[in-house]
């Protein structure tokens, strides 16, 4: 019998555990004394998360964390980590139904071959040249083969690491594949219409 294929990660809500799977999520995180830092989830599940931390705070302080695809959640601090903390995930179950949602379609997308959601339509902009900016405050021109409101195909010289932070124009994202001559871009939240024409058709 031929083996099986891998199938895709199914993360559902559970009464007792939730399912951890890996993942690369940048945002920003508040302490209790409202001061904030930045931070990247690595492992997440609809009931608790492991977040790399500029400052880890202590165990039992709340946290709220804004972070990009899955926006506003709040919890408290379980325990510390070599390089953060791990946090509770407190929600109601439409939230964490949705959690669950969000975060089976962020752990599969490679696998599926989905670095943007496909269900946005797909734009060859008027003026195709722009400019990407890396994670080490270099610019390099670029000339963008097509573009959606979640994500962008570019053709540039440079080849950053895949979940590199960059800047397309003004737009934050981060570089989820290689192709032959440039890379593609999912934005850090998905764009308004009207931006995205202002900022590439205009």
């Amino acid at each position: 019998m031929m083996p099986a294929a891998t199938d895709p990660v199914s993360i559902r809500p559970e009464r007792r555990a939730f399912q951890r799977v890996t993942v690369s999520i940048h945002g920003r995180y508040m302490l209790q004394d409202r001061s904030e830092y930045s931070c990247r989830v690595v492992e997440m599940s609809p009931g608790n998360a492991a977040l790399v931390a500029e400052r880890p705070g202590l165990p039992g302080e709340r946290i709220i964390a804004y972070l990009d695809h899955l926006g506003r959640i709040e919890g408290r601090i379980t325990r510390l980590t070599d390089d953060g903390f791990v946090m509770t995930v407190v929600a109601s179950e439409r939230k964490r139904d949705k959690l669950a949602a969000q975060l089976t379609w962020l752990a599969n997308r490679h696998e599926l071959d989905l670095p943007e959601d496909r269900r946005h339509e797909r734009i060859t902009p008027r003026n195709p040249i722009s400019t990407l900016g890396l994670p080490d405050g270099q610019t390099h021109r670029c000339r963008i083969v097509d573009l959606s409101l979640s994500g962008a195909a570019i053709e540039v010289d440079v080849r950053p690491e895949l979940g590199s932070q960059v800047f397309l124009a003004t737009m934050r994202g981060q570089v989820v594949r290689h192709f032959d001559d440039g890379i593609a871009i999912e934005f850090a939240v998905v764009q308004e219409h009207d931006t995205l024409m202002a900022t590439f058709t205009g």
